[in-house]
């Protein structure tokens, strides 16, 4: 019916006083009494397991195959199946005949037994989260308090040299960079320093709305396509730039020895392999080559 572990066992006449009547003195034991032939029960019983294992050992279930243990069955006076009773320092204080759906038994457990408390939040992951979020600034303060605690944390590094860049501290993001050791986050660290790159080249290079005018009169005009690339990476409009980018490719190999395949390389490191547009747009340039 469902497999036993450290808090969800069989439990018998033998059993019954020290692993339910004793054990619910420190924490709640839910008593499921069952029979293989009651088809309610499997259904039940499933949900009750998952609900003891969701609370960590807060609660414990045990199980009464009241087929084998009448002598439990008469003791409560069990005269339906299933029935499933709630044993708290060590008396019987809650509980219900018939199948109940999941919320019930939740609401029915909720007085008795303390949840557990909620697993604390990655302070990385949640750095992560707000600057992918556009919230560069929140994600730094978050990266500050993490390497002050330990700044040889690579990841940590790499995104907070990342939130220097968005505001325009590209020479401290670039010593930041600098003090990542090892090979272990190779390709997150080459995504940071071409985000730098890009930035870099962005600010030397004519404003965007001038480049659109260009591309108007020549759609054709293969620096004006790459540079307004460029500035589409320098303010994170990835899809565009690559898009742009595959084109420019298609249309001429050769521009700046290989320049747009080489800088589409750099945008797949800066987002990561896990991110939609790279599997899109790697498996595009892919077909472009073959």
């Amino acid at each position: 019916m469902s497999q036993d572990t450290s808090y969800i066992f069989d439990a018998t006449l033998e059993n019954f006083e020290q692993k339910v009547m004793e054990q619910s003195f420190n924490t709640p034991v839910l008593v499921d009494f069952w029979a293989e032939w009651c088809a309610p029960c499997k259904v039940l019983m499933p949900m009750l397991a998952s609900i003891t294992e969701s609370f960590g050992g807060a609660l414990h279930l045990a199980k009464v195959n009241c087929d084998i243990e009448q002598e439990l069955v008469m003791r409560f006076g069990i005269r339906s199946l299933p029935t499933v009773v709630l044993f708290k320092d060590g008396q019987p204080v809650d509980g219900f005949a018939g199948a109940q759906p999941e919320s019930a038994v939740r609401a029915m457990l909720e007085p008795h037994v303390q949840a557990p408390a909620p697993e604390a939040e990655n302070p990385l992951d949640a750095a992560q989260l707000l600057f992918d979020e556009g919230r560069a600034g929140e994600a730094e303060a978050v990266l500050k308090q993490l390497l002050g605690e330990d700044n040889t944390n690579a990841p940590a590094l790499i995104l907070y040299a990342r939130c220097l860049a968005e505001r325009g501290e590209l020479d401290e993001a670039e010593t930041v960079l600098g003090a990542v050791t090892g090979d272990d986050h190779k390709q997150a660290l080459a995504g940071a320093k071409a985000q730098l790159t890009f930035l870099r080249q962005a600010a030397s290079l004519p404003d965007a709305a001038d480049l659109k005018a260009r591309l108007a009169q020549d759609p054709s005009d293969d620096e004006a396509t790459y540079q307004l690339a460029v500035q589409q990476l320098a303010r994170q409009q990835y899809e565009a730039a690559l898009d742009a980018l595959l084109k420019l490719f298609m249309r001429n190999r050769t521009y700046g020895e290989d320049l747009p395949r080489k800088t589409m390389v750099q945008v797949f490191d800066l987002l990561g392999n896990e991110h939609p547009l790279v599997a899109t747009y790697r498996r595009r340039l892919y077909q472009a080559l073959y």
